[in-house]
């Protein structure tokens, strides 16, 4: 009942201003420009607009955008909260947008002795919602922002309205095998180095098969170099936040979901899930376990072709799916 619902409800119902139309096919829309000047221009508003909270955790760098009540949205490792620029654009007439950068990624100054895991992720999220005076939120996740989110489900309940969960890890599958190599690095203190600099060094590297853009952008050729710089730069800048971009990659094994799926079953949250077909980091069959392990699910929606990132690369969907999650 709850799907036949959810695929029910007509665009009209949903608000006066008109979605954009989008198709689960990939390649209608991309709001990336490799070079442009108009790339570099909100890069630079970004920057301008970005604020700090304190937290006993640290500055939790963070965006806020609109108005009402508050929707969170958990970004990827290694990327941070320009990834839900083009989603923020769109749904803060709708809610207030919070995209924090999560501890160890993006623009958060950590606190001395924090230790970064997924669980630390959590109490940082609840602190700087308390901070902001933030009751509850609707949860928008990709990724390790994904487990996240599930973590946060499960210790808060009662602070989340609804959720959306794109490509991220699952119980059973976390970390996933191809994350492996990163983590063993990561503990050698060598991935910022080896993986991480040489990419902001060469974004044609940073672009090929090779590289962040091949691996996880469903168009890695418009992946600008300013988008690079934004996601990769400050994690490099310096040996201190090199070490910390490890840590949050060693924070991601031993499992940090082992439990949850008997805690999912019981929440009674909305949900829904929106899965890229064309992801080699995290399988098809996650999708559906989440389905299935979220009593109030409404369904999975597959994104032929779509990377892991591609929330960033197809704001439209992520605006389409979880306006119609909200109006439920």
């Amino acid at each position: 009942m709850l799907r036949r619902q959810f695929l029910g409800l007509s665009v009209s119902a949903l608000a006066a201003g008109a979605v954009a139309s989008c198709t689960s096919r990939v390649g209608t829309r991309n709001t990336m420009a490799s070079g442009s000047t108009g790339l570099r221009e909100e890069a630079n508003a970004w920057n301008a607009s970005r604020r700090f909270a304190g937290t006993r955790f640290g500055n939790i760098a963070y965006a806020d955008r609109g108005s009402g009540q508050a929707a969170l949205f958990l970004h990827g490792f290694p990327l941070n909260s320009f990834q839900w620029r083009g989603a923020l654009d769109r749904l803060s007439p709708y809610r207030r947008c919070i995209a924090p950068d999560s501890l160890g990624l993006g623009y958060t100054q950590v606190a001395a002795g924090v230790n970064i895991t997924p669980a630390t992720q959590v109490q940082m999220l609840a602190a700087l919602l308390d901070e902001l005076s933030i009751r509850d939120v609707d949860l928008v996740a990709n990724d390790s922002g994904g487990a996240v989110a599930q973590l946060f489900l499960t210790r808060h309940p009662d602070r989340v309205r609804t959720v959306l969960l794109t490509n991220c890890d699952v119980e059973n599958n976390c970390p996933p095998p191809a994350v492996v190599p990163v983590i063993e690095l990561a503990k050698k203190g060598r991935f910022a180095d080896e993986w991480l600099a040489p990419w902001v060094a060469d974004k044609n590297l940073a672009r090929s098969d090779k590289g962040l853009g091949g691996m996880t952008f469903t168009y890695p050729e418009r992946l600008a170099d300013e988008t690079i710089d934004m996601y990769l730069g400050p994690l490099v800048e310096s040996p201190q936040r090199k070490a910390l971009t490890n840590a949050y990659a060693i924070g991601l094994a031993p499992n940090p979901l082992a439990g949850t799926e008997a805690l999912l079953k019981q929440i009674q949250v909305p949900a829904r899930i929106v899965w890229g077909t064309g992801d080699t980091i995290f399988s098809q069959n996650d999708a559906a376990y989440l389905d299935n392990a979220l009593p109030r699910s409404h369904g999975v929606r597959r994104i032929e072709g779509a990377k892991l990132f591609f929330p960033e690369e197809f704001p439209d969907v992520i605006t389409e799916e979880v306006r119609k999650l909200w109006a439920v």
